[in-house]
């Protein structure tokens, strides 16, 4: 597989060499944990990739739903893709300031509604600002621009499908998390929460897919990060993390590999670790 790939990752090279092209649009996506003490939309105000538009993970997703940043309604997508001023026919390019890490998340929303002309950049902005290409802090000229989509059902999983899946073992469940949250060794960083994991589920924590500099591995190494994990790729496969965030690096990598039959469990850790009646593996 090429390395730059419109549908699943481009070189910072690649989207610098298309940054003037009139059906390009950039969207900077990049989320922080709370206690992180970064303020994602601050960072952007100061600098980001030219013409690049804020996408908001937190605003828009699913209010009507308890959990963190669960994916929107398809209407209301639509409805701030318009206002953003992305439409049917633009290749979009997503970015963070982590390198990987909420951009996939963004890109796995678009791949839900539809949309495959999307790819995340490779090393985000941090390997965009140390190469010394160009950013700027003024924010975007937006004018509405039409888009359709068609929700794909099949990429998003709920928590009666997964624990169907955890029992009947037809489905690897891959968990992004790190080793000692996956092990019920280290308390989970949201209050309220069990520790533990999805019974059956296999751990691959999504730094394991990453190079030193932020950059996904090539497909040949992302293939064997997953046998190291244990994970049969014959079966369909369920991605999992703590929101359903670095869930996404996982389904991407998935994508770059060309294994096509693949899902996110939205509501991730969040959910399954807040309930007394689902079970809970350890160790």
């Amino acid at each position: 597989m090429a390395r730059d790939d419109p549908k699943t990752l481009v070189s910072t090279g690649w989207l610098e060499t298309h940054l003037k092209d009139p059906d390009l649009r950039i969207l900077d996506a990049s989320w922080h944990l709370p206690a992180s003490a970064r303020d994602a939309r601050a960072e952007y105000e100061q600098a980001h990739i030219p013409g690049a538009r804020f996408f908001d993970l937190d605003e828009i997703s699913d209010h009507r739903s308890s959990l963190p940043h669960m994916a929107p309604p398809p209407e209301k997508f639509v409805s701030r893709m318009r206002a953003m001023g992305i439409g049917d026919g633009h290749q979009v390019v997503v970015y963070d300031g982590a390198g990987i890490y909420s951009a996939a998340r963004v890109w796995w929303t678009f791949r839900l509604m539809g949309k495959t002309d999307v790819a995340v950049l490779d090393g985000g902005l941090p390997k965009w600002q140390a190469e010394r290409r160009p950013t700027e802090d003024m924010p975007p000229v937006l004018r509405d621009r039409h888009i359709t989509v068609q929700r794909q059902a099949q990429m998003v999983k709920d928590v009666t499908q997964v624990a169907a899946a955890a029992k009947l073992g037809d489905h690897e469940i891959i968990d992004a998390r790190s080793r000692p949250r996956f092990r019920g060794e280290a308390e989970e960083p949201r209050p309220g929460l069990k520790s533990g994991h999805i019974p059956g589920s296999k751990n691959l924590p999504f730094t394991e897919l990453l190079n030193d500099d932020g950059t996904m591995l090539p497909p040949e190494a992302l293939s064997r990060a997953f046998a190291a994990a244990g994970v049969d790729l014959s079966k369909p496969a369920i991605t999992t993390c703590g929101s359903g965030v670095t869930a996404a690096i996982v389904n991407l990598a998935l994508e770059r590999m060309g294994k096509r039959d693949h899902a996110l469990y939205d509501g991730s850790w969040c959910e399954w670790g807040m309930y007394d009646d689902l079970r809970i593996a350890r160790g």
